[in-house]
């Protein structure tokens, strides 16, 4: 939010105003715990993204997140929970859009000195794609979402839980899908 005056001459931005270099601290948190190589981002040269066949008014949409669903017994979970490596799941799962259940992120590495997870729609925005549909601005809402695992793997993720992915989309009839990372 802009501090300056209506009118006002637009100056630089404060030194320490500038994005956080998450990518850098994620390798670096990798390589203190002892890993041999640095975190590797997946990177491609070519993206297998394809424009829409429909406007997006008209399409039905799946909802990817990876935020995990609630595991009694594994720990603080709730916002600003520490870091919960008992509440990651490994496994592809899906749910009804019908009712938010309850998910958090205390599983994945976020920056929890800027942010507490207290709002679950700035992780998992059910109601603002509902009110998206209800506007027109989207055709429709596919009637489950999907929940991805974080897994550190790449090869897990490109081989076993994106084709499945994929599949349980097509099964839904999705033309778009929109992936909301933790």
């Amino acid at each position: 939010m802009s501090t300056a005056k209506p009118g006002a001459a637009a100056g630089p931005a404060p030194v320490d105003d500038v994005p956080i270099p998450y990518m850098q601290r994620t390798r670096d948190y990798y390589v203190a715990l002892g890993y041999d190589d640095p975190y590797r981002w997946a990177h491609f040269v070519e993206v297998p993204f394809t424009p829409l066949r429909v406007p997006l008014r008209q399409a039905r949409l799946g909802f990817v997140t990876t935020a995990a669903p609630y595991r009694p017994g594994a720990g603080d979970q709730g916002p600003g929970a520490p870091y919960n490596a008992a509440a990651k799941f490994y496994q592809l799962y899906s749910a009804s859009t019908a009712s938010a259940p309850e998910l958090f992120i205390s599983h994945v590495g976020y920056d929890r000195r800027h942010t507490s997870a207290a709002d679950p729609n700035a992780y998992f925005p059910l109601r603002q794609l509902r009110d998206a549909v209800a506007a027109g601005r989207v055709g429709g809402l596919a009637s489950r979402f999907h929940g991805l695992p974080t897994n550190r793997s790449h090869r897990t993720t490109l081989e076993a839980d994106v084709p499945e992915l994929l599949r349980r989309c097509q099964e839904d009839g999705v033309e778009a899908a929109l992936l909301v990372p933790s």
